[in-house]
């Protein structure tokens, strides 16, 4: 009745358009009733302010601040059936206002976000009612007030009250769903509240949710240019390292598109995004479908370093790139990042044109700059290199990037060559050989490439300097220098094939055999073939034989000339190198022949042996009567007996073959009957001694003073090789291994006698 009657006087003050009057029985009802400190009082406010609005009609709008402001009052209150009533109130306020409430919406929806978690279940279905209203009248409005509503949401949005968060995913679906509201353009506002929210333990929440991100996801794809990919780049990071799996996946798919989309705009986070990504390729089945998406992410970021992100001086220019391809494109055209062994000798120079310039991409018409992090990026990798608990896979990612870098921005890599060089060397103890073949093509890269060879990039340590003029060979590389430019280079031992790094890496290499055996034992046969694969093996053999000269653990030396030696006389890759020696017909190759034989001297058998690869008979015949003169140890037999049975391996089939020509190879046969005479009555003994009663005709042997020289004595002699010379340094290095063995067991000695003592 007081309702009815209630109505009843508002009309006729409306009717009279006495505002006043209808603003002062506002004013009653708000004051003395609905914020009375009385229960029913406030009920019968409540209840007058509804009828009050239902009767103002049309008009209700103009006095909105005063109808709503107490309901939402009582939305606090502690008695949950004048929540409800509050609930009810506004319900009917709303409806008879539609639209001319939007201007208040804010202040309602703060409302109803609170009433969202109420315990009663009355309150939350009545709010649940004019939550649906109020939604409905956003749906059919143009006048929503977006900007107005995205602080609010926002801050809203980092509730972890469940009911809360499913209040705020139902408002966000809603005005996705409303083509007239452009959610997208404050996405990077709710991001990351919304992965904050997908992982909450409610099923229902994380749907939700996952929906929700997926209708924004479909939107970016569809109209990309207007998507602000830098604002929500680093939010993906975080989330990308999420310890929840759905998080983590729906960030890693987020991020594959972002990269996709919006192309080099991504390449300032480069750094970030490989902290993220690159320990998820070690994940392992019970995480694929994060380790596959993760992959994906890897190999298109890795695509967009270009040659232009490098740089030549300190000019700071800006060029402009084609705007990015959309994704079909990108994936219709795939480019391989990567791939089996390369090719360091057919590869030609980077052609680099854009000196130190910031590259800048196209995006909705806009102008960006863009520039390649490469410090951060370096400092990302190295940091996962020094990562010893970081799975295989991830090392090798890492491996990867650092090529792919030295390919496509090798003068500023070379800035950072000095700070990862150490763990590059260390990273060839790995247990991986996948990881070790990755590691050496980075080596190899290094010590290849031309822009190791621009002044000031040099090895830093002053010990690593090659010590005076050694000949390196040097392949040809088409479209690399100028005839001038390659005479000014002809007798440095650091070229545009072999740079100042090369040498540091042949000597760092050898120290790390030196300091671990155990890798020398195990890995580094496999270690020295690979290099040659990837680099000039004639170099390498060079080079290492040159630093053993002067190697003051003899001991070592000789183990490394044994490795060496084997590794020459054995392997496929060595095919050429062996040929090449074989015949002594270059300049270059008894060049390399006297460098080999000179450390080679480190090891009396395998001096043998490189006597027989390159058919120096007679100087071979000379060793082995020097070898009466030597303490014949154990280790000294084996090695004679492992000698024989390389003789009889495919390597050595053309000396077998020479042994039919008993005349012009007297000497051939004088060194094998000697080896014979070494050995003890052993099988290997047995086998040479077979091998030598193949030979026809024995009586031949004998030479006479005045024989004709042989063609292996003029084969000899015309290569202008000082052998006399070279058997003397023989001598000399024998000389110094005796001593240093004396030396050895002299300590041994005095330790025992301490023991004792």
């Amino acid at each position: 009745v007081l309702s009815s009657s209630l109505r009843r006087l508002v009309r006729e003050f409306v009717a009279q358009n006495n505002t006043s009057q209808i603003k002062h029985v506002i004013q009653i009802l708000s004051q003395e009733f609905a914020l009375s400190q009385h229960p029913h009082s406030r009920k019968g406010g409540l209840i007058g302010l509804a009828a009050c609005s239902i009767a103002l009609g049309k008009d209700s709008g103009l006095y909105l601040k005063e109808l709503i402001e107490p309901v939402l009052t009582c939305f606090n209150d502690a008695d949950s059936r004048l929540r409800y009533y509050a609930c009810e109130a506004l319900y009917n306020i709303v409806k008879v206002a539609r639209g001319s409430v939007l201007p208040h919406f804010n202040v309602l929806f703060d409302g109803l976000s609170k009433l969202a978690a109420d315990p009663d279940p009355n309150v939350k279905s009545g709010s649940e009612l004019l939550d649906r209203l109020l939604k409905d009248i956003v749906t059919e409005s143009n006048q929503f007030d977006l900007v107005g509503f995205i602080p609010l949401l926002r801050e809203r949005i980092y509730s972890n009250n469940q009911y809360a968060r499913q209040f705020i995913i139902s408002w966000i679906l809603v005005l996705e769903s409303v083509p007239d509201i452009n959610l997208l353009d404050y996405l990077p506002e709710i991001l990351d509240g919304l992965f904050q929210i997908l992982g909450d333990n409610s099923k229902e929440i994380r749907k939700m949710c996952e929906v929700a991100l997926g209708e924004f996801l479909k939107e970016i794809k569809k109209n990309p240019s207007s998507v602000k990919f830098a604002e929500m780049a680093n939010i993906l990071v975080i989330h990308c390292q999420a310890a929840d799996d759905l998080i983590q996946l729906t960030a890693m798919c987020w991020m594959r598109e972002f990269i996709q989309l919006a192309g080099r705009v991504m390449l300032p986070y480069s750094s970030g995004i490989l902290t993220a990504v690159l320990p998820c390729l070690s994940y392992d089945d019970r995480k694929k479908n994060i380790k596959e998406v993760a992959n994906v992410c890897n190999q298109s970021l890795m695509k967009l370093v270009i040659p232009e992100d490098d740089e030549m001086d300190e000019a700071k220019q800006s060029m402009t790139l084609p705007a990015e391809p959309t994704s079909e494109e990108s994936l219709s055209k795939p480019e391989a990042v990567s791939g089996d062994l390369p090719s360091h000798h057919a590869r030609s120079q980077l052609d680099i044109t854009a000196p130190n310039q910031p590259l800048s991409f196209l995006c909705s018409s806009e102008r960006i700059q863009v520039t390649l992090n490469l410090d951060g990026i370096v400092q990302v990798l190295d940091c996962h290199l020094h990562d010893t608990s970081i799975g295989m896979m991830t090392r090798i990612a890492v491996l990867k990037w650092l090529y792919h870098l030295y390919i496509k921005t090798p003068r500023k890599m070379f800035r950072h060559t000095d700070s990862l060089f150490p763990i590059l060397l260390r990273t060839l103890s790995d247990e991986s050989d996948e990881v070790i073949l990755k590691d050496l093509e980075v080596l190899a890269e290094i010590a290849s490439s031309p822009a190791g060879q621009t002044e000031g990039h040099g090895p830093s340590d002053g010990s690593d300097v090659r010590p005076g003029p050694v000949e390196l060979h040097v392949p040809a590389r088409t479209g690399q220098l100028s005839s001038s430019g390659m005479k000014g280079l002809e007798c440095s031992p650091s070229t545009p094939t072999m740079n100042s790094y090369f040498y540091k890496f042949m000597i760092n290499l050898l120290k790390r055999f030196s300091s671990e055996r155990k890798l020398l034992e195990t890995r580094g046969a496999f270690i020295i073939r690979q290099l040659c694969l990837l680099l000039n093996a004639e170099n390498i053999f060079h080079s290492m034989a040159d630093i053993l000269l002067r190697e003051e653990d003899l001991k070592f030396a000789s183990t490394m000339v044994h490795t060496l030696n084997t590794i020459l006389l054995t392997s496929s890759e060595l095919f050429q190198l062996r040929n090449q020696l074989k015949d002594l017909k270059t300049p270059e190759s008894r060049n390399l022949f006297c460098c080999l034989y000179r450390s080679w001297c480190h090891n009396p058998v395998t001096t043998v042996s490189l006597c027989f690869l390159t058919q120096n008979y007679k100087h071979a015949y000379d060793l082995i009567q020097k070898f009466g003169d030597l303490e014949v140890t154990v280790d000294f037999l084996t090695e004679v007996d492992k000698l024989v049975q390389l003789i009889e391996c495919p390597i050595f089939t053309y000396l077998r073959l020479q042994l039919l020509d008993v005349k012009n190879n007297p000497y051939l046969i004088k060194a094998l009957y000697g080896l014979l005479m070494l050995l003890p009555q052993s099988s290997a003994f047995q086998l040479l001694s077979h091998r030598l009663q193949c030979v026809p005709n024995p009586e031949l042997m004998q030479t006479a003073d005045g024989t004709k020289p042989s063609a292996g004595f003029k084969r000899a002699s015309a290569s202008n090789i000082d052998y006399t010379e070279l058997l003397q340094h023989f001598e000399k290095v024998q000389n110094k291994h005796l001593e240093a063995r004396h030396q050895r067991a002299g300590r041994a000695e005095q330790l025992d006698r301490r023991v004792v003592l």
